[in-house]
């Protein structure tokens, strides 16, 4: 017992010299240091903000350092000349630098270093987010009426891919789409084929490009379908009937795309008259007379084809017939009033309203109502000559058959007297 005492009084030397050696780490040794870094995302051209925490700080050395391991701050002194960097915070607990107008090249990740007895680092890594600009669209093949039109949405540049959607009343149209990888952006097209027609000119469609990057947003391009097509004429006639010294006016109405520039007017087999004057799409010619009848021709033509309409001119004799009735005498008291031209009836041929002018049918009477006519009276004329000749082969019949009567009573006085027979017993008046 005596023995144990003395030992814990007086240790022996190693023990001793173990115990000094930990008593002088516990001195020497801080307590522990940690640096914690935040990841961030941001998008191209905007402002980013780089935060490194500390725990336990005592001072020492604190280096931020770019992707490429450039010294950007030490201890909140500036290092790297790129005035984009700036130092907001520096504390015992917080480091703060901001990163402005960022682009895809400062991607990457940043150092948080702590340097101490031993090197304690942490890395924000920086994610730069490349929305999409509105998408451009591309003809890869013309609109032409009862072909295909080639069209392709494009997106060049942004990070994620976009979403591309081709839309037309509303309706999705399905289409390929393509995707290349640029390095650390994504160019997308989406390319669609579909038939066109002439109403389809002017026709709307969509692009849409849908990114993360424009919370719920759309960047959408309009694009108008431009359909070429031959072109269409068609000439406007003027109203009503044109008699000599009339003016004759006429609008040839063009329709194409492209729109024909050249507009020809001429006259079949002839010349245009000497007085007729053409401004564009509009003929005319003043004081008409018959010697300006004829067909007219307006012309179109474009790179898609030719077309044409005609107009054939007849002018009438200015002309007009009237005629007066003399008034018819009355027992009625006569009162002085002027007499009142009337005109005659409309003569078959004529318009009503001007006698003097010859429309194109010349008869009023229509030839169905005369065929009718006509064969009524055949068939009235064959019926009559049917009962005659009925009634006359009747009649004839009745006449033979009375005289054979005769012949038979004739008969019948001869063999009387002959046989010695009182003829006056007999005697009969026979009608012969």
């Amino acid at each position: 017992m005596r023995a144990v005492w003395s030992m814990a009084l007086h240790p022996p030397p190693f023990s001793m010299a173990l115990r000094s050696l930990v008593l002088i780490l516990l001195c020497i040794t801080p307590r522990s240091q940690a640096v914690q870094a935040e990841n961030v995302t941001v998008l191209e051209g905007g402002t980013a903000q780089i935060s490194c925490r500390l725990q336990n700080y005592d001072g020492s050395i604190v280096v931020i350092q770019n992707p490429r391991r450039q010294t950007l701050f030490f201890n909140g002194t500036r290092a790297l000349k790129d005035d984009r960097f700036q130092m907001v915070l520096f504390t015992q607990r917080l480091v703060r630098i901001t990163l402005t107008n960022v682009s895809v090249s400062d991607e990457g990740g940043y150092f948080c270093q702590l340097y101490t007895d031993a090197t304690h680092h942490q890395v924000a890594t920086l994610s730069v987010s490349v929305p999409p600009e509105t998408p451009t669209v591309e003809v890869k093949q013309e609109a032409v009426e009862g072909g295909e039109v080639e069209l392709s949405c494009v997106s060049p540049r942004s990070k994620p891919a976009a979403t591309l959607h081709w839309m037309r009343n509303g309706r999705e149209i399905p289409g390929v789409v393509s995707q290349q990888d640029n390095g650390k952006t994504f160019s997308v097209s989406n390319t669609i084929r579909i038939p066109v027609e002439r109403k389809d000119n002017g026709a709307a469609l969509s692009c849409e490009a849908i990114h993360p990057a424009l919370s719920g947003q759309k960047r959408v391009r309009h694009y108008r379908l431009d359909v070429y097509y031959a072109p269409v004429v068609r000439i406007i006639p003027p109203p009503g009937i044109l008699r000599e010294g009339d003016s004759l006016s006429l609008t040839c109405s063009v329709n194409g795309n492209p729109l024909p520039r050249n507009i020809q007017w001429s006259k079949i087999n002839d010349t245009l008259p000497e007085r007729a004057e053409i401004s564009g799409p509009t003929f005319q010619i003043s004081r008409l007379s018959q010697s300006h009848n004829g067909t007219y021709l307006c012309q179109a033509q474009n790179n898609y084809g030719r077309a044409a309409d005609h107009y054939t001119l007849l002018v009438y004799d200015n002309v007009s017939l009237t005629t007066t009735v003399p008034p018819i005498p009355t027992t009625r008291p006569i009162t002085s009033r002027p007499a009142t031209p009337t005109l005659l009836p409309p003569i078959p041929g004529q318009d009503p309203e001007d006698p003097g002018a010859v429309v194109e049918t010349h008869s009023a009477v229509p030839y169905a109502v005369i065929g009718g006519v006509l064969a009524l009276l055949v068939f009235t004329v064959i019926c009559v000559l049917i009962v005659t000749i009925w009634c006359s082969v009747r009649q004839k019949g009745s006449y033979l058959t009375h005289e054979a009567s005769g012949l038979d009573e004739h008969g019948e006085v001869q063999e009387a007297f002959l046989n010695g027979n009182d003829a006056s017993q007999g005697k009969k008046e026979y009608l012969l």
